[in-house]
């Protein structure tokens, strides 16, 4: 009887700490999978940072993509070629064509020269599809 007792009592104690280092074990590869993430968030706020005013439209294509939603020639909302929830807002200055039509409205037109004049912080946002 005492040796079935202790036998139980050694089962349950390989069970239950089984299922305890099982959990220690899920939780310790939910903390890798973060820390992963954060590293990956941490390189794509670098590469977006990288953009700054002075830089042509042409520099700033190799990090963004364009997003839907209104726009002009002079300003736009990019979206990280990473994640289309990273996003930026930029303004720009027309190479080679004036600012303005001849009616007095912003430029349509885009040109790989422009330049960027203004460059927002960085934001998240849900994807605008037109």
């Amino acid at each position: 009887m005492i040796r079935r007792l202790v036998a139980l009592a050694l089962l349950s104690i390989i069970v239950i700490g089984g299922s305890i280092s099982t959990r220690m074990g899920h939780a310790a590869s939910q903390e890798t999978g973060t820390q992963d993430h954060n590293a990956w968030v941490a390189h794509v706020l670098e590469k977006i940072q990288t953009i700054k005013p002075g830089m042509t439209r042409k520099e700033l294509l190799k990090v963004f993509t364009t997003e839907g939603g209104l726009s002009t020639g002079l300003h736009r909302t990019f979206i990280s070629r990473d994640c289309p929830y990273f996003k930026i807002d930029v303004e720009f200055e027309a190479v080679g064509r004036p600012n303005r039509n001849k009616e007095g409205r912003v430029t349509l037109s885009e040109d790989s020269r422009d330049i960027i004049l203004e460059v927002s912080r960085p934001y998240l946002q849900f994807s605008i599809l037109d």
